[in-house]
């Protein structure tokens, strides 16, 4: 199988996968970047991440133009994608989504996401938060509709892998597909912690240098994730 049919058929997986984890719904999506063509990338067609297709799979330039201009509808927010890769040569996938966990952190500004267990030790000590009033003034309707808007939310994500939108949800970034996809996930799970131990007390997060230990040795183990959440995502 040729390095671009692997990255297709991961990328509709991880489509289905994260719907099933409860990270997407009837929005959100996934993107990879080209793995011959990097100032490209490849996205669904406007559609619910759980129905995608290969079929549905579509190339863009950078910019959020469609390589195919007589091709479907593209996502409003296509543009997360595009000014990610832009701006981070090391990134190869991208999951932007709505998470229910991880909407609260990115408005209630006392209270950082940050990493309570070693699944989620990519976190670090305190994932940055975009304000999109910032650059579209008080009155957008909160979407990454522009290169503009997407060139700033890269700017806030900086070089770590998760950037929360206030009021929006979350973007997760990895340096493949799966990498994505275990992060989306597990930040969506450490939110959900986070709450929990919130309500019990004031918690004891990671280290910074355990969230480092923690992320290296869970990196060399995310296909054992992802073999288990594809199996469930396909029955």
């Amino acid at each position: 199988m040729s390095e671009l049919a692997t990255v297709l058929e991961d990328l509709v997986a991880a489509n289905h996968i994260l719907f099933k984890q409860g990270v997407v719904d009837g929005f959100g999506h996934v993107s990879a970047r080209h793995p011959v063509r990097a100032d490209r990338f490849l996205l669904a067609r406007s559609m619910a991440p759980g129905q995608v297709t290969l079929e549905d799979i579509q190339e863009y330039a950078l910019d959020g133009t469609p390589v195919d201009p007589a091709g479907p509808k593209p996502y409003l927010e296509r543009f997360i994608h595009g000014e990610l890769y832009r701006a981070r040569p090391d990134v190869m996938a991208v999951v932007h989504s709505h998470s229910p966990s991880v909407v609260p952190f990115g408005v209630v500004p006392s209270v950082p996401l940050r990493s309570i267990c070693h699944m989620s030790g990519f976190i670090g000590d305190g994932a940055p938060v975009f304000e999109i009033r910032e650059t579209a003034g008080p009155a957008s309707d909160l979407l990454i509709r522009t290169p503009e808007l997407g060139a700033a939310l890269a700017d806030k994500l900086g070089a770590g892998p998760v950037v929360l939108m206030r009021g929006h949800g979350s973007t997760v970034v990895g340096a493949n597909v799966r990498q994505a996809v275990f992060r989306a996930v597990y930040t969506e799970v450490n939110a959900k912690l986070q709450s929990e131990a919130l309500r019990l007390g004031p918690p004891v997060y990671l280290t910074l240098g355990e969230g480092a230990a923690s992320t290296a040795t869970n990196d060399g183990q995310i296909d054992r994730a992802w073999n288990l959440w594809r199996t469930q995502a396909e029955g």
